[in-house]
């Protein structure tokens, strides 16, 4: 924890207050120690750098959840595109 902290910016304290709203839950060591990814990690940055900028722990963990969904609905809307042969894209309005 002590180190995901380091790496992030953050205190442990934070990191464990994105994990009480959900936005993070890192793996457990046969120790009890908690495992974060690189992908946890980048969000834990992300919510940093929003509240830095004064937005509220919660508000922030809903804005990167929401940005995360937002970014998958793209990529997903993108492969049904491709997969469609002879369709044409929407015009630019």
């Amino acid at each position: 924890m002590g180190r995901a902290a380091e790496m992030t910016g953050t205190t442990a304290a934070f990191l464990r207050a994105l994990g009480d709203q959900g936005l993070i839950t890192p793996l457990r060591s046969e120790g009890g120690h908690r495992r974060f990814s690189r992908y946890q990690l980048r969000i834990a940055m992300r919510a940093r750098d929003l509240v830095d900028q004064g937005t509220p722990v919660e508000a922030a963990c809903r804005i990167v959840i929401l940005e995360d969904q937002l970014e998958d609905a793209l990529c997903i809307n993108e492969e049904l595109r491709r997969s469609q042969p002879g369709q044409e894209p929407p015009a630019d309005t």
